[in-house]
């Protein structure tokens, strides 16, 4: 069977990367192989639970270089590796309309809401949960989408949603999306795209 090689793209931490990781090694992801960690900047701990894994795990400094030879450097990490699918997993970097295009329909994001709510310039991380809580709303959850030209737009592929509680501060609801929507969505979707991918290269 022809597996998809995936590089995951990582800013911090890396939760949604352990999720994707635990989800390869439980045999979730039949269709795919993640190849590749790249992070944006130096020493984030998501390289070392890429390599805590067996995964090669690089970083490309966004911040010592300019959009394009950012992008240039991206591109050669991924060629190295021969990657199919590029997940995004908590990545802060912008990528660019023309990086994006060359990568049509082979780029997954994971946005902690229920998109369209709580998305577009400015909501990432826990601004998306203080959002949430300050709209005063009952339900929020997790979106997986295939990226195009306009942040948090494209294809919709799976959500979940989840209760807000009446006791919920940012941090105690985004440990809860995190761990009853992103980290079941993520692989499900990664799974998703490499299965079609797969099936059409056969």
């Amino acid at each position: 069977m022809t597996k998809m090689r995936i590089a995951v793209l990582v800013s911090g931490g890396g939760t949604n990367l352990e999720a994707l990781l635990n989800a390869q090694e439980a045999g979730q992801l039949p269709h795919g192989e993640i190849v590749l960690v790249c992070a944006s900047s130096e020493g984030v701990y998501a390289l070392e639970r890429a390599r805590n894994h067996g995964v090669p795990a690089v970083a490309v400094a966004r911040k010592a270089m300019s959009q394009s030879a950012f992008e240039t450097e991206l591109n050669i990490k991924l060629a190295a590796y021969r990657v199919d699918v590029i997940v995004l997993a908590g990545f802060l970097s912008i990528l660019s309309a023309e990086f994006v295009s060359r990568w049509q329909g082979r780029i997954l994001n994971v946005h902690p809401s229920l998109i369209p709510a709580f998305c577009g310039k400015g909501m990432y991380g826990l601004h998306v949960h203080e959002a949430a809580l300050q709209r005063g709303v009952k339900i929020t959850g997790a979106t997986v989408h295939l990226v195009n030209e306009i942040p948090d737009g494209g294809e919709i592929l799976l959500q979940k949603a989840v209760e807000v509680l009446p006791s919920d501060t940012p941090e105690t609801l985004q440990r809860r999306v995190m761990e009853q929507a992103e980290w079941v969505l993520l692989p499900q979707a990664a799974e998703m795209l490499c299965r079609n991918l797969a099936e059409e290269n056969r």
